[in-house]
């Protein structure tokens, strides 16, 4: 149900966009939500919305990532800026249902794309 573009490779300060096409998922409490796992760690949240607009960013994002929306919620991207080497990992979109939806709570979330990779070098 979800896919993944817009990963690569972007040297330390460069910028990406990661969209995910969430046109196959339309459900009245939903939660949306990128995360990210790096090489040997555990999965982690990057940034989460809901069906209340209600939006969250881990403490490592904040400041440097945004999270949107396209028309008609078909479409989640996350803008990553100022990216540094720490950022490289696979990066997943994420989907469920909840009232609760936050990066740090992942247990709303059960449909997951299969990821893509960003790549920051020094």
């Amino acid at each position: 149900h979800l896919r993944e573009s817009g990963g690569g490779s972007v040297e330390s300060g460069g910028s990406l966009r990661l969209s995910c096409s969430t046109s196959n998922y339309n459900h009245e409490s939903y939660c949306l939500g990128w995360f990210r796992q790096a090489q040997g760690k555990e999965r982690e949240g990057v940034a989460t919305t809901d069906h209340n607009g209600f939006t969250t960013y881990t403490d490592f994002v904040k400041g440097r990532f945004d999270l949107a929306q396209g028309n008609a919620r078909t479409t989640l991207y996350v803008h990553m800026n100022s990216l540094q080497p720490d950022h490289t990992a696979s990066y997943y979109c994420a989907a469920g249902v909840g009232n609760y939806c936050r990066s740090w709570y992942p247990l709303p979330f059960y449909c997951w794309g299969p990821g893509a990779q960003v790549t920051v070098t020094a």
